[in-house]
């Protein structure tokens, strides 16, 4: 494989080849003086990620620098595996995704390697489409809530989706990004953890600064004059006894987790209920709330999922202007919005 298709695509089992062939092994990547600009690249990927939600730029001049870039991937792909943080992890995956749409937009010679290496079942036609096998667009699809993805207003032929160029290979990155998120973390050895402590340690403060900025507490605590009227009619709901339905409970547990309430906290809004039983009350809110399975819980649904579940309960002028409960929440107590990534 030639050195700069390996550079811009390095996730590609052809760069890893590249990277044997041309360096010495990880041991060398970790500790070597040769290798300093391959290990600052690599922690610049992550702190990219993680600041600006992009990868940024590196100039592929010569063989030396795409052996660099090669070798910065596996190199981030350890450090965030170190860490092992559900939003270090989602954001790196997002940026190295969007990076890879981006340099394939303008390289469509390589799409057949990426397709073959992300195991996507798709055929080029030659007026600027591509059919997608349903099942990958389905995989792929489910995160798009716009209802132009639906499938049912997809054009379906033969059991594959008809795309524009543009959006199969909006796909492709979602494709990518989940690869990423099902790989990570790696287990890295703990002799070479040693080797990655200082570039850890820089990553650590970049994301406990972008951890306080999207608390939307401020670390306070949930106050109930900034709380969106749509989570206090169901918390009134809860405190009056009414059964609730599943999608008002989930709306109401992970928003009160997201603000960081305990768990005593929030099945004491539920112990009321005249169906209320601990055991399955308990199972259902450390589900949502991620402490069954150790992941960080669910995100709140949307302003958009609340409308349609049926769950908007009497909106004000505010919700005009916001497309997230918890964005309600930061705007009411004066902190800024959160841009609807970083909130998944």
């Amino acid at each position: 494989m030639d050195g700069l298709r390996a550079a811009r695509y390095p996730f590609l089992k052809d760069a890893s080849r590249f990277a044997e062939e041309n360096s010495e092994g990880i041991d060398m990547l970790l500790s070597s003086e040769k290798y300093v600009e391959a290990r600052k690249r690599g922690l610049n990927r992550v702190l990219g990620a993680l600041k600006n939600h992009t990868i940024p730029d590196y100039r592929l001049k010569d063989d030396y620098a795409c052996l660099v870039e090669v070798l910065s991937y596996p190199y981030a792909r350890m450090l965030v595996s170190c860490i092992d943080d559900r939003l270090l992890t989602k954001r790196y995956a997002l940026a190295e995704a969007e990076r890879m749409n981006s340099i394939l937009s303008k390289d469509p010679e390589s799409l057949t390697q990426i397709l073959e290496e992300l195991e996507i079942n798709a055929i080029g036609n030659n007026d600027g489409t591509t059919d997608l096998h349903f099942a990958d667009f389905l995989r792929f699809s489910y995160v798009m809530r716009a209802v132009e993805w639906k499938l049912i207003n997809m054009d379906v032929r033969d059991g594959y989706v008809r795309l524009p160029n543009d959006k199969f290979i909006r796909l492709l990155q979602n494709a990518y990004r989940s690869r990423i998120e099902e790989e990570l973390p790696l287990k890295v050895p703990g002799e070479f953890e040693i080797y990655l402590q200082n570039d850890l340690l820089q990553i650590k403060a970049v994301l406990t600064e972008a951890k306080n900025r999207m608390d939307p507490t401020n670390g306070e605590g949930m106050k109930d004059e900034f709380v969106p009227p749509c989570i206090k009619a169901i918390i009134e709901m809860a405190q009056a006894g009414q059964n609730l339905p599943h999608s008002a409970r989930f709306a109401l547990v992970s928003f009160l987790h997201a603000l960081g309430l305990t768990y005593q906290q929030i099945v004491a809004i539920f112990a009321v209920s005249p169906d209320f039983n601990e055991s399955i009350s308990e199972y259902q809110i450390k589900h949502i709330t991620g402490e069954l399975n150790g992941t960080d819980g669910y995100t709140p649904p949307t302003c958009a999922t609340m409308k349609t579940n049926g769950i908007c309960f009497n909106p004000d002028g505010l919700c005009e202007s916001v497309n997230h409960p918890l964005n309600y929440y930061r705007r009411k107590s004066g902190k800024p919005f959160v841009k609807r990534s970083e909130i998944e």
